[in-house]
């Protein structure tokens, strides 16, 4: 209940028993003062009419001394609840009034304007906010509004898909708007910001490939499909995780690339700290981080102990990393290729697609019957799971779009096959170390992929090149730290991310110890967390 409420109830209640007091001992008064027998209903009828002054009826006057007093007391009882009624309860509600009225414009320029509020939207928020872009939300949720103005995030409320209140939003004169509400309502909103401007640059986030054109057609001057990259992506690691080859990686060049690597029960890391696995000195392979049970850790020591859960994000020569992801496999796998995939959205339908060209076979489960389904059931029921025989598969991937249904699935997965891998989507980034506390072995959100997707095109001088991944790796300017060195500015420290590569003209270096000197034209690839890298880009840019 809200506080306002809560005082006015409070009030009530305290007058209402006041009243009662009052009519106890008025008719106690009368009856031992005036020699006069009231009805109590009398009574409280004449305590009310006295603390309203609003006359007395047949009582008055009053012989005694006693019940004049009395009745004086009332009085003045009624013009102290008067007094204090309006500092305390009218004009706290009237500034509440006005406090929980959600703005309805801005006066911001040069921003981004962004319709709706989504935590998908709110990881492109933190990727903005980083790089000094302005934004503003406009969303049709009046208490959302309030909310989020209340936390300090512009956001303004009106119709989506109105003239108006993209008029309000300060549209024509902001540098671009994204769109992330449904496909039907994105469609609207696109045609009418390209009739406000034509310089506007208008991105869509498309739920189904199929209306991509339409976007298109109405005026989008960019397209993105998170869902169909997520599927990609949680499907190519259902291929890795188990598999001694390296794939997956990013190639900076013929020397350096780029990889997370998950390391499996029973491999001969399990048990081991960095320092003691040899990755770093007798391998010559830089670990960037690792995960820890869902949390990063940019400079692991001697208290992170390598488990099944750990996810080591390193760069190095593609020969040495791959003699690493051999050592990150478990020998005593059984690895059939065949992969059970929970939910059958577009997320679903999309890793199924790209196992599918890569020779692996799948079981589909689904709530609904519908073609591509094998097993119409909850993935959180063990019955339906023992049908998919999820025991003899090589993974298990969950793209469910409920992350509770998720959880609880992870959990039951871990009782009926604790030896198959677990690849989930997430929708809400506050829910990853949830799923690894659950027992998932690789976990990537929707709103990461969205995110990053959106902050890549929407953000100059930076260029996220890992969207799909659990890391981000980005390539960026760093005029802040022009003429200083590596070791000088302690970045590691500072914000948690490597520099792996600086491209200098035509130039890869990959040699960048401490007494590095970054240079104005200078561009970065710096890899860590998203949290790690947002740091980053608001130190250095």
């Amino acid at each position: 209940m809200n506080h306002w409420w809560r005082r006015i109830v409070l009030s009530l209640v305290a007058v209402l028993v006041l009243v009662l007091v009052y009519a106890g001992l008025y008719q106690l008064g009368m009856a031992a003062f005036e020699g006069e027998t009231k009805t109590y209903a009398q009574s409280i009828q004449a305590v009310i009419e006295s603390l309203t002054t609003a006359g007395f009826g047949g009582d008055a006057p009053w012989e005694s001394t006693a019940m004049n007093l009395f009745v004086i007391g009332m009085n003045l009882t009624g013009v102290l609840l008067v007094f204090l009624a309006l500092p305390l309860i009218v004009v706290p509600l009237f500034q509440q009034a006005l406090e929980d009225r959600p703005p309805e414009s801005t006066d911001l320029t040069d921003h981004v304007v962004i319709c709706s509020y989504t935590p998908r939207s709110d990881v492109l928020a933190g990727e903005l906010e980083a790089a000094g872009v302005p934004y503003v939300f406009v969303d049709d949720d009046a208490e959302l509004v309030v909310d989020l103005n209340n936390e300090g995030t512009n956001a303004i409320y009106g119709a989506l898909d109105q003239e108006e209140t993209l008029r309000a939003a300060n549209a024509e004169r902001a540098d671009a708007l994204v769109t992330d509400i449904d496909d039907e309502t994105n469609a609207m909103v696109i045609l009418t910001a390209r009739e406000l401007s034509s310089d506007l640059t208008i991105v869509s986030v498309v739920e189904d490939d199929e209306v991509a054109s339409y976007h298109r057609y109405a005026g989008a001057d960019e397209i993105v499909r998170p869902r169909r990259v997520l599927g990609q992506s949680l499907a190519t690691k259902a291929t890795t995780t188990v598999s001694a080859e390296l794939r997956d990686t990013i190639e900076l060049s013929e020397d350096l690339a780029v990889t997370e690597l998950l390391v499996q029960d029973h491999s001969d890391l399990v048990g081991q700290t960095i320092p003691e696995s040899g990755v770093r000195d007798r391998m010559g392979i830089t670990v960037i981080g690792a995960w820890f049970n869902g949390e990063f850790v940019p400079v692991p020591g001697s208290e992170n102990v390598i488990d099944g859960n750990t996810i080591l994000l390193v760069a190095g020569r593609r020969d040495d990393l791959t003699e690493l992801k051999s050592r990150t496999v478990s020998a005593l796998r059984h690895n059939p290729d065949r992969v059970v995939v929970g939910g059958y959205g577009v997320v679903g339908r999309t890793a199924v697609e790209t196992l599918a060209s890569g020779g692996v076979s799948t079981a589909v489960v689904d709530l609904e019957e519908q073609p591509g389904v094998d097993i119409v059931g909850s993935v959180t029921d063990e019955a339906v799971l023992e049908t998919a025989d999820v025991d003899d598969a090589r993974a298990v991937i969950l793209t469910l779009d409920d992350d509770s249904t998720s959880i609880y699935a992870t959990l039951v997965l871990e009782q009926v096959a604790p030896d198959v891998e677990i690849i989930v989507r997430a929708n809400e980034t506050e829910n990853i170390p949830k799923f690894y506390r659950a027992g998932a072995e690789y976990v990537l959100s929707l709103s990461t992929v969205t995110g990053r997707m959106l902050g890549s095109i929407l953000i100059e001088d930076e260029e996220i090149l890992t969207p799909e991944t659990q890391f981000e790796l980005v390539r960026t300017t760093a005029p802040q730290l022009a003429g200083r060195s590596l070791g000088d500015v302690d970045l590691r420290a500072r914000t948690g991310c490597t520099v792996v590569a600086v491209e200098r003209g035509e130039d890869l270096l990959t040699d960048l110890g401490p007494e590095f000197v970054v240079r104005e034209d200078d561009m970065l690839i710096v890899a860590g967390s998203d949290e790690a890298v947002n740091r980053f880009v608001s130190l250095a840019c």
